[in-house]
């Protein structure tokens, strides 16, 4: 990181705390063979904090510094480019800035509107994907822009690699929730990724409860966060406290979402967070969530339920929750509207 490239942030009290660091690189290198002490690690950070670094993830750095640049290619963009790209109904575009609030949280009441801008992409099905056919929301294809070369080749192999990594994860996953090895396998066939590339622009002096990105927590399965040159990320830890991550060159953050938490009877934790906006510089991030395809419905894991533990929630599909919770953050939905959650 260059020297001095956190002097425009603004000035907190927030502690910095660890989290668990966890090695895939015998994992990997072995084709998945060589387990370790990987579901066991994995399975103490998602019982507690919720979030975790990997290291010798088999992501370049050459390919995450091409897709920051992307990411700063787009946003420089004028805004006319920009909104001529703006979201719409199956989630892929442009988001303004102080579009989006999330209204549903139980950890804060969020009254002010989010300052920063987003483009969101996700996975394309093909012409003959009979959802897409009948026109079902969020299978759409993405919004692109024109006069950037090279940039929807970039996004796609990010979003491919990132996915390809998720997946190859997902026997750690089951067996750290106890289940056989390819059990989340089924669920993730047609999966459904969706990629954030976030803008922070800077806010010289924010208002009470004014954030770059109020706390929330991520709504799917599992999420690729590589680490942004400017700090401004804060996470919300078991004792009640925020903190902010230690800086980690080289180390993708990862952390479980609402999905997984309900799908799991809130045995794995999907953390609150939040991001506070720089004071005079500006701030990218590209966070992807890798989730389960829309239409498997997803019960209660038999591993997280007992007679004394019965099933907090309903049996549910993705797109069934999915659709909820975009519903209740972003009131560019016609359908928005207040509510109790599924």
């Amino acid at each position: 990181m260059p020297e001095g490239i956190n002097d425009g942030i603004h000035k907190t009290t927030i502690e910095s705390r660890e989290l668990p660091l966890i090695d895939l690189g015998e994992f990997l290198k072995s084709d998945g063979s060589s387990l370790g002490e990987l579901p066991e690690q994995i399975r103490t950070a998602c019982e507690n904090v919720g979030f975790f670094f990997i290291t010798n993830h088999g992501v370049s750095a050459d390919l995450i510094k091409r897709i920051f640049t992307e990411s700063k290619r787009f946003h420089d963009l004028s805004f006319e480019k920009k909104t001529a790209l703006s979201v719409n109904q199956n989630q892929r575009g442009y988001i303004i800035p102080g579009a989006t609030k999330v209204r549903h949280s139980t950890y804060n009441k969020n009254t002010k509107f989010d300052t920063n801008a987003t483009m969101v992409f996700a996975s394309e099905y093909g012409e003959d994907n009979p959802h897409r056919l009948a026109g079902k929301r969020f299978y759409s294809e993405n919004q692109w822009p024109e006069d950037l070369p090279g940039f929807k080749e970039t996004v796609n192999e990010y979003m491919d690699t990132l996915t390809g990594l998720g997946k190859k994860m997902l026997p750690l996953w089951a067996l750290a929730l106890e289940l056989p090895v390819d059990y989340f396998v089924p669920y993730f066939e047609d999966n459904y990724t969706y990629f954030r590339m976030s803008h922070y622009p800077p806010v010289s002096e924010l208002d009470d409860n004014e954030f770059g990105l109020g706390p929330h927590a991520d709504t799917g399965f599992m999420t690729f966060l590589p680490q942004a040159d400017v700090e401004g990320l804060e996470i919300l830890d078991v004792d009640g406290t925020w903190f902010r991550p230690p800086r980690m060159d080289d180390a993708i953050l990862v952390n479980t979402g609402q999905f997984l938490g309900r799908w799991s009877n809130n045995r794995f934790r999907a953390t609150p967070h939040r991001v506070i906006p720089p004071k005079s510089i500006d701030r990218y991030s590209i966070a992807l969530f890798v989730n389960t395809a829309f239409e498997p419905t997803c019960e209660c894991l038999p591993t997280c339920t007992n007679p004394d533990n019965p099933p907090q929630y309903p049996t549910e599909s993705y797109h069934e929750f999915y659709t909820w919770y975009m519903n209740n953050t972003y009131p560019h939905y016609e359908e928005f509207q207040d509510g109790e959650g599924p």
